[in-house]
């Protein structure tokens, strides 16, 4: 599933090709792709409007849209958060789930065989979505709507990693009562918006933490490592495009690089990049969890 700086990639991407186009025409070709409206009000509402910006909340990708005759305004400030915010021409939401992809094509370009709905633009220019697992879903947000009236899941979320909401001290009021390992927790988009399996094993190998450590035990030194390292792997595979396992694409079709240099995610059974011993993978919560026994959770290994 896409995570955090997978998302971040694509937004990027949608801001340096669609903003400022009119959507001159939609086709749905598989109707359980649109969560609301409905298909057919989906095409009519979304048709002339134009996207002023693209915003992420989590997981989820927001565009503001801009209706036909009004001048482009984005709303945002950064007091202002995404759910309470509405908009005159509506929004269009996305969450890619676990093989959604959103790549920015010419027309004349073949048509992915697990296209669901495109969006035409000016100048023979589409954006695709295209997934093959078919659990992504779209949404349009009727104007003066706010996007959580619609996208129910965004009242769900906890703060963004990225943000300065989240801090060593949020953590450990969140952590404190509960028994879950850690891995787990992290896991929880209403501890922490947008992390995922990927990083959390990442940042818990580089903070040197069991996964399955029960989430009170950790000390506050712990705490602190923990929220460094998880910012700085976000930081790091944002820079990097995000990773690409299996379906992963950013919106030209290129995979992201963070998996070539991923220090356990993936890595069972490979030799630790920094003590050797076998990667080890379990599964934890259903998930599949990867992480060193000698380096996690020892406290004297040579990490950066």
């Amino acid at each position: 599933m896409p995570e955090l700086p997978e998302v971040e990639t694509v937004r990027k991407g949608l801001n340096q090709t669609t903003l400022n186009q009119p959507i001159v025409g939609a086709d749905v070709l598989l109707d359980s792709a649109i969560a609301h409206p409905c298909p057919v009000e989906f095409i009519a509402q979304i048709n002339n409007t134009t996207i002023n910006h693209w915003y992420r909340r989590g997981k989820y990708l927001l565009a503001q849209l801009q209706a036909p005759s009004q001048p482009s305004n984005p709303i945002f400030t950064s007091k202002d958060p995404i759910e309470t915010q509405t908009s005159d021409g509506g929004w269009l939401g996305v969450h890619l789930r676990m093989t959604g992809q959103l790549l920015w094509c010419t027309s004349d370009q073949s048509l992915p065989k697990h296209t669901r709905v495109r969006l035409f633009l000016p100048e023979e220019r589409e954006l695709r979505f295209v997934d093959q697992r078919t659990f992504g879903k779209i949404w349009l947000v009727p104007p003066h709507l706010a996007v959580m009236d619609v996208i129910s899941g965004l009242r769900e979320l906890g703060p963004e990693p990225l943000s300065d909401e989240f801090s060593p001290e949020y953590l450990a009021t969140k952590l404190r009562r509960s028994q879950r390992p850690i891995k787990t927790a992290l896991l929880d988009q209403s501890i922490l918006a947008g992390l995922g399996n990927i990083y959390a094993d990442e940042a818990l190998f580089l903070a040197r933490i069991q996964p399955t450590t029960p989430s009170c035990r950790l000390s506050p030194d712990q705490l602190n490592r923990l929220y460094t390292h998880i910012v700085a792997v976000l930081q790091q595979a944002i820079a990097d495009g995000g990773t690409t396992i299996r379906n992963f694409l950013n919106v030209q079709g290129v995979n992201g690089n963070y998996g070539s240099h991923a220090w356990v995610y993936q890595r069972g059974g490979k030799p630790c990049r920094v003590c050797q011993t076998p990667i080890t993978k379990i599964k934890l919560s259903g998930r599949g969890t990867h992480f060193c026994p000698m380096c996690q959770p020892q406290l004297n290994c040579d990490l950066p």
